[in-house]
C-alpha cells in the first residue's frame, strides 16, 4: 500500500498538461482522476477527464475499466479538503477531551484510503478540492463525461506552470494561441527562438526575444543577465510571463533553469529537479547545459553540478 499525499492545484494542472508528441492524457495508464462529490455537483461541472466515484453501503465503487495497479497518477478530489485529516470539534459538554479532538477523514481522503491498496504509487488528494482548483483554472472545467480517444488526441495542452500564477513554460504554438494568453492572463513573453510571435511585437517592455538557433553552437550565455532582469521586473509588477521556444524542450528550458538558479541562488542540479517536476520533457542540448554550468559559477562562485551525470 503506497499511502496518501496532498497534491497542490498547480501539480494537478501540470499533470493535465504534460505532452510528448500528443497530450499524455491519451495514455490509458497515465492519469486516473476521480471526483467523489455528489452526482449533482459532478454533472454541473468537474475537472476535465475526471470520473465520478459512486458510494454504496459505505463502499467506494471505481468506474469500470479502471486498473489502478498500472496507473502512474491517481488523483482524488472532493469539494474542499485541504488536509489528510479534518478535526471534528465536539460541542457536547459530556464529550471527553479525546472525543472533541477526534480526527475524521474528508470524502477524498476516505476514498483515497479505500483505494490505496490497489496502486503502487501514492494516491494524490487534491488540496483545496474542486473549489480551489476550479477557481484558479476555470478553463479546465467541463460538463463532458465521456472522452473519445480522438478527442484526447486533439486536446491542446497549456504551458506548464513553473512559478504558480507567475511564470509558465511552453512552446511556440502555445505562445501564438490567443485563448491561452487570455486564460493564463499572460502579460509578457520571453521568446527563445528564431520565430516571431504575434503578441507584443515591437514592445520591448513586454517582449524579450532571444534569437538563437536550436543547435549545439547556440550561445545563450550573453543574454542571461538581461533575461533575469526582465523576469524579475515583471515578477515585481505582478505580470504573468510565458517563456517559450519552438518545441519548448531545449532553449526555453535552459532560459528557465538559468533564471531559477539566479532567483533562488541555487545549483543547476536543484533547479533542474524543480523544472523536471513541472515538465517531464526537459532536454536542453549539451551546448546549453555547458553554458548553464558556467552560469552556475557566476551565481555561486563555483561549478557544483556534475553535468556529465547521465541525468543531464
Amino acid at each position: 500500500m503506497a499511502g496518501l499525499v496532498l497534491c497542490e492545484p498547480t501539480e494537478l494542472y501540470n499533470i493535465l498538461n504534460q505532452v510528448t508528441k500528443l497530450s499524455r492524457l491519451t495514455e490509458p495508464n497515465y492519469l486516473c482522476l476521480l471526483d467523489v462529490r455528489s452526482k449533482r455537483e459532478y454533472d454541473e461541472s468537474h475537472v476535465i477527464t475526471a470520473r465520478r466515484v459512486k458510494k454504496r453501503a459505505n463502499e467506494y465503487l471505481l468506474p469500470g475499466s479502471v486498473d489502478l495497479e498500472c496507473v502512474k497518477y491517481c488523483v482524488v478530489y472532493d469539494n474542499n479538503t485541504s488536509t489528510l485529516e479534518i478535526a471534528l470539534g465536539g460541542e457536547d459538554e459530556d464529550s471527553t477531551e479525546d472525543r472533541r479532538h477526534e480526527l475524521v477523514p474528508g470524502a477524498a481522503v476516505e476514498c483515497g484510503r479505500a483505494l490505496a491498496h490497489l496502486t503502487h504509487h501514492p494516491i494524490c488528494i487534491l488540496k483545496g478540492g474542486y473549489e480551489r482548483f476550479s477557481a484558479t483554472y476555470h478553463f479546465l472545467r467541463t460538463q463532458k463525461i465521456i472522452w473519445m480517444p480522438q478527442e484526447l488526441d486533439a486536446f491542446q495542452p497549456y504551458p506548464v506552470e513553473i512559478i504558480p500564477g507567475k511564470i509558465y513554460l511552453g512552446n511556440f504554438r502555445q505562445a501564438c494561441d490567443p485563448k491561452i494568453q487570455k486564460d493564463l492572463k499572460i502579460k509578457a513573453h520571453v521568446n527563445v527562438s528564431m520565430e516571431t510571435g504575434p503578441f507584443f511585437v515591437d514592445d520591448s517592455d513586454k517582449l524579450l526575444h532571444i534569437k538563437i538557433e536550436d543547435s549545439l553552437e547556440a550561445n545563450i550565455f550573453p543574454f542571461l543577465r538581461h533575461l533575469c532582469h526582465f523576469l524579475e521586473i515583471h515578477l515585481r509588477l505582478g505580470s504573468v510571463i510565458l517563456v517559450f521556444s519552438t518545441l519548448g524542450i531545449s532553449r526555453s528550458c535552459a532560459a528557465t533553469l538559468a533564471f531559477l538558479m539566479h532567483w533562488k541562488e541555487q545549483t543547476l542540479k536543484k533547479s533542474w529537479a524543480y523544472v523536471k517536476k513541472c515538465k517531464n520533457n526537459v532536454h536542453p542540448n549539451r551546448g546549453l547545459v555547458a553554458q548553464l554550468s558556467e552560469w552556475e559559477k557566476v551565481i555561486l562562485g563555483d561549478s557544483i553540478t556534475d553535468i556529465w551525470d547521465p541525468l543531464y
